[in-house]
């Protein structure tokens, strides 16, 4: 018999961050999510002072066998004029009676809060985490990515839930730009100089007021994704300060006209290489130093925003920004890039990045049902 308990406690909320740990813990392609982040998601972030979200956990033999959380995003309804529920943080054994009684829970409190689709897996809006893996199992997830194991699909679409949209993450290797794309890359930046339009650095000592431009580009840039929510002032910040943390310059550009930010690109280190070896997403006694120590020998990069406003684009601005970002990485002899997530549906750029050399590696999955 499964048994469903809402997670109250703090107990019951370390149990459910745990949860994973146990269900992965054979799988070499894993990578702990940190505690205290997870944590801190789940109590103090920003999107819950607008929103609601209850989680769940399922038990079998007094032993847990899945996880869920049901999430209300009242900002993506006002601002998509939608009538939608979410769930997110779903992990679960491979049984098909635990993922129908954790949906089944799950639906049941979004149908409490009157809305008429269902939509996953996301923790907590598309500004996080978001989608199910379905293409890529053989290589761990970079930076603030997903990873899940091939059998979730299966659970999913039993629930009724069809595609709503793939999201593709394309990978760059050694090999992935050469000398005379250099070239052409030097030559697009001096034909964009002639429409007063230059590329800089981030400048972190000045990193607020860069953030306050970079949040107005952010909510202008992606307003028309599918599944886009602008982030409120604080949710912004709140993002921001955490990326401050493992954030280099170098493979940060601003692009601007006449002195007012038209795009961006925010790129980070892939510090999944250290956290894969940090056992339980514990930071002590030990995973402090292997954070601290591990950080200058990571290998590899996540672009992890670009866009550009509309009016700016088509104009090479983002072939600039992305061509910058490979362009560094080799400099500094990194072994691989991954940018992504791409909308399957953003035909500009996908077309970017395949005609930079990239390699769509991975895909992802969002899912709807009417409930």
């Amino acid at each position: 018999m499964i048994k469903i308990i809402p997670v109250s406690s703090k107990k019951e909320l370390t149990a459910f961050i745990d949860f994973p740990h146990d269900l992965y813990k054979n799988d070499p392609n894993y990578v702990p999510e940190l505690f205290i982040a997870q944590r801190d998601l789940l109590t103090k972030h920003p999107f819950l002072k607008h929103n609601s979200l209850q989680s769940y956990l399922a038990y079998q033999d007094n032993k847990i066998v899945g996880r869920i959380t049901a999430i209300l995003n009242n900002h993506h309804n006002e601002f998509n004029k939608a009538n939608d529920g979410f769930f997110g943080f779903f992990d679960a054994i491979n049984s098909q009676e635990v993922a129908d009684a954790l949906f089944k829970t799950a639906i049941e409190w979004l149908k409490d809060k009157k809305v008429a689709t269902i939509i996953g897996p996301v923790n907590f809006s598309t500004n996080e985490p978001s989608g199910l893996l379905i293409v890529g199992f053989d290589s761990p997830p970079v930076m603030q990515m997903t990873y899940n194991y091939p059998y979730y699909a299966d659970l999913i679409e039993k629930q009724g839930l069809k595609k709503k949209v793939d999201l593709i993450a394309y990978k760059f290797g050694d090999e992935g730009y050469n000398e005379r794309s250099f070239k052409l890359l030097d030559a697009l930046q001096e034909r964009l100089k002639r429409s007063n339009i230059t590329i800089r650095k981030l400048n972190m000592k000045n990193f607020k007021q860069e953030a306050i431009a970079l949040h107005e580009v952010y909510n202008s840039a992606w307003d028309s994704n599918t599944g886009f929510v602008p982030l409120t002032d604080e949710e912004f910040f709140y993002l921001a300060n955490d990326l401050k943390l493992v954030v280099d310059p170098d493979f940060c550009s601003i692009a601007e006209h006449e002195g007012k930010v038209v795009g961006f690109s925010l790129t980070v280190p892939n510090i999944n290489e250290i956290l894969i070896k940090i056992k339980r997403g514990r930071l002590l006694p030990t995973g402090i130093f292997k954070l601290l120590l591990g950080k200058k020998k990571i290998k590899g990069i996540r672009i992890y925003a670009l866009g550009v406003i509309e009016g700016y684009r088509k104009r090479g601005i983002e072939a600039v920004l992305y061509g910058n970002v490979i362009k560094e990485y080799k400099i500094k002899g990194l072994k691989y890039a991954e940018a992504g997530w791409i909308l399957e549906d953003n035909d500009m750029m996908n077309k970017a990045l395949l005609d930079i050399n990239g390699d769509p590696y991975k895909t992802y999955r969002l899912y709807e049902k009417a409930i």
